[in-house]
């Protein structure tokens, strides 16, 4: 028989329980004892709903606390010798400083690992640190147990481990730490130690994500591979290895991947469909094939017909006994259940699918290979209309927009003068001192301002009081900037629930969900919204409340925008037109925001575009085209400014070595970049590629509820001015402080504003 199976499931909960309870903890609220029943909590609650819905293989161990890389370290024992941890097994505290720092002085505090994004997704992870005399122990049995728990409630389940090859791949050395595959004789006993426990408790199957073979690898990545498997595959005979990957193709990679001595290889279908084609009349005999088909990075509802089509044909080839039905990847990137959005109206809602309703489109393929499509014709029948229906709706189709992103040329591309010339207007018209302070937007999203923004939605809180309420938050972020010196400051954005979501809910052709949240990383969970047809902006949406806070302070105000790749790889993207026609709209949305907040006396406006390396595809041969587009959408949003009109960006948690020229060709007077946690590590790229505009590396990591000293802000400082030569360095932190506390951000930034006077200080006295 075909199986239904799954890659991973949300952890969150659906309305986010694994938030409340990992944040009680952390706040003293609860024991680990009670975390973990919680947790284990939200784990049955998965695995029963996935059985519910069909699957013959639920998923488990690919639920985590904070995040799966940091799990994988934990199990592997690489915790890195600041975080003094001795014992046999690593406790609760241990892992979450590793995740989020340790706060406090003296002594006691130390900072978190690094963090970056997972591949070309929004999804975080903990970045594995592997120092000089790296050792790997077993210390945490988390996925044996977790399958002990599934298999108590009678569940087939289908442990997922990052597999070793990836994990090592996704780490870096530190101090002068080993390479990367030189490590891996040291971390196969650790898996096979695993493998071994598994099996003796009762798996038949373990899935083993190996994500990096769908990258450019090197030379001996090839070799790393068939030695890593063919030590694992005899570590228990009988225990079948599924190899997953996704999010792109294999392509070359394909051939290691079919030499590997295992049962089972998982295809991402929805963008590695070459791959198949590849593989048609190769697969070996011993190999089963895992078919993801279903989307798991988006929420349209799968086209049925269009995935039997690629499936039929295999199973006619290999036999129902070999071929698995599956997503993508994991389900971790959508929102739970569909059910839950009660105020979506049926034609949405038959156009959608989150990750219940494809657990059951996965279900239901699977049937329809076993028993014909004839056994599931009803629900075939149904979803055929509702493609239909989709297609041909007026809700997508805006016949105007369309024309005005058909006749972008190049003078809405380029501004007047080139940075060299803008600059020097600028910095007469703001008056900034060298080394400015700034932050990079949000300020603390306090529980009152939550509870009011709720309020105000729910109508319960009329428009007046409500933007009364608002500008008093307004008054209060902007005193205390004036107070503690900043030099270009920000309104604090009290209004915006989200970066993304804020605009999306103004902007024609998107549609906000109520409970559509995903994870972004450990507690922090984002609700992405969906652009389902043609963008166009109908009014203004941040001038009124950016130009009072103008109003009060004769300082530089900063309007704050999400700019146009941002808005697009951060949202669930409409699939029936190319995603650079999408933000080419939404770009000229951006572009007549911009404007307006010019005309309303800002002379800064940022345009945020955090996703812009994410959204990179993930092989080289495919990034030209990508960012030729995500280059002209930033400079459609940002170019219709005055010389003197100065234009950010902001980036973090990105690698920007390979593409620091198209940044560059971006044309922002100046960009903000998370860099604190790396100690300014990016920069020397910045350094060597002589990056031709201004910069302003991170200082403050707000990730964590740690304070940095003064010391060590003014550390970082300098070591940037080593790197972006003084008249074209800023002071900020790594990214908006809304997710911080105000008695956490009220000590930073006033380190942070001291740590760049004394550095301005003693760097203009080295110039003299």
């Amino acid at each position: 028989m075909t199986l239904a199976t799954n890659l991973g499931f949300p952890r969150i909960g659906a309305r986010r329980e694994l938030k409340e309870a990992v944040e009680a903890y952390w706040r003293g609220g609860l024991e680990p004892a009670e975390l973990e029943i919680r947790a284990a909590e939200i784990r049955k609650r998965n695995w029963l709903l996935q059985r519910d819905e069909g699957l013959d293989q639920v998923s488990c161990g690919d639920f985590s606390l904070y995040d799966h890389v940091l799990d994988t370290a934990v199990m592997l024992g690489a915790v890195p010798s600041r975080y003094g941890w001795k014992a046999e097994t690593v406790d609760l505290d241990t892992y979450f400083a590793m995740a989020r720092g340790r706060a406090g002085n003296g002594r006691g505090a130390v900072p978190a690992m690094e963090m970056t994004k997972w591949f070309d997704t929004n999804y975080h992870f903990i970045v594995p640190e592997f120092e000089p005399d790296q050792r790997f122990r077993l210390a945490s049995t988390k996925v044996v147990d977790e399958f002990a728990e599934a298999r108590a409630l009678g569940l087939d389940a289908r442990p997922v481990l990052l597999g070793p090859v990836s994990f090592l791949l996704l780490g870096k050395s530190v101090e002068n730490g080993p390479r990367p595959f030189s490590l891996l004789d040291g971390v196969l006993p650790v898996y096979e130690e695993v493998l071994r426990r598994l099996r003796a408790a009762g798996a038949r199957w373990v899935q083993v994500d190996e994500p990096c073979l769908g990258l450019d690898l090197p030379d001996e990545a090839g070799a790393a591979y068939g030695r890593a498997y063919r030590r694992l595959s005899e570590t228990a005979p009988d225990l079948n290895l599924l190899v997953a990957s996704y999010f792109s193709e294999l392509r070359e990679n394909l051939e290691t991947a079919l030499a590997l001595p295992v049962a089972g290889l998982h295809l991402d279908l929805t963008r590695g469909r070459e791959d198949l084609r590849r593989i048609r009349g190769r697969v070996p005999d011993h190999l089963t094939l895992s078919m993801g088909v279903v989307d798991g990075r988006n929420v349209w509802r799968t086209d049925l017909a269009a995935a039997l089509e690629i499936l039929e044909p295999v199973m006619d080839e290999l036999g129902g006994g070999r071929v698995m039905v599956a997503p993508s990847c994991s389900l971790l990137h959508t929102p739970v259940d569909l059910d839950l959005e009660k105020d979506l109206d049926s034609e949405l809602r038959s156009w959608m699918a989150f990750a219940r309703q494809k657990v059951g489109e996965v279900a239901t393929l699977a049937r329809a290979l076993d028993g014909g499509r004839e056994a599931v014709g009803d629900v075939l029948a149904e979803n055929a209309r509702a493609m239909e229906a989709r297609a041909a709706s007026e809700r997508i189709h805006d016949p105007r927009v369309k024309e005005r992103a058909g006749a972008v040329d190049e003078d809405l591309l380029r501004r007047a003068r080139p940075y060299t010339e803008r600059a020097p207007l600028q910095h007469a018209a703001l008056g900034l001192p060298p080394l400015p302070t700034t932050t990079v937007g949000s300020f603390p999203q306090t529980s009152e301002i939550r509870r009011t923004r709720a309020a105000h939605r729910r109508g319960e809180l009329g428009d007046e009081p409500y933007e009364a309420f608002l500008r008093g938050q307004v008054d209060e972020v902007v005193r205390f900037q004036e107070e503690t010196g900043f030099d270009v400051l920000v309104h604090g954005e009290p209004e915006r629930s989200d970066m993304v979501e804020y605009f999306a809910e103004q902007l024609h052709g998107f549609l906000a969900t109520t409970n559509g949240w995903v994870q972004s990383y450990g507690s922090r969970c984002v609700k992405p919204p969906v652009i389902l047809g043609d963008v166009r902006r109908p009014q203004p949406m941040s001038v009124e409340l950016t130009s009072y806070a103008q109003s009060l302070t004769d300082r530089p105000v900063k309007g704050m925008l999400t700019g146009p790749v941002t808005m697009v790889q951060w949202s669930f993207v409409r699939d029936d037109q190319p995603r650079s026609e999408t933000a080419r709209q939404v770009a000229l949305a951006i572009r007549d925001e911009v404007c307006d907040l010019e005309a309303a006396g800002l002379r800064a406006v940022q345009v945020d575009e955090p996703a812009f390396r994410e959204g990179m595809p993930l092989r080289r041969a495919d990034r030209d085209v990508y960012l030729r587009w995500a280059v002209e959408a930033f400079r459609i949003a940002s170019s219709g400014v005055r010389d003197d009109t100065q234009i950010h960006t902001h980036m973090c948690y990105s690698e920007f070595n390979e593409i620091l020229d198209t940044i560059a060709e971006l044309d922002a007077d100046v960009i903000s970049l998370e860099a604190s946690r790396s100690r300014m590590e990016l920069l020397g790229a910045f350094a060597q590629f002589e990056y031709p505009s201004e910069v302003g590396p991170g200082v403050y990591d707000i990730h964590s509820p740690r304070i940095p000293p003064v010391d060590e802000m003014e550390d970082l400082i300098l070591r940037a001015a080593r790197a972006v030569p003084l008249e074209r360095l800023w002071v900020n932190p790594d990214c908006g402080l809304k997710t911080r506390k105000w008695e956490e951000v009220r000590p930073a930034l006033r380190n942070l504003v001291k740590a760049a006077r004394r550095a301005r200080k003693r760097l203009e006295a080295e110039k003299m």
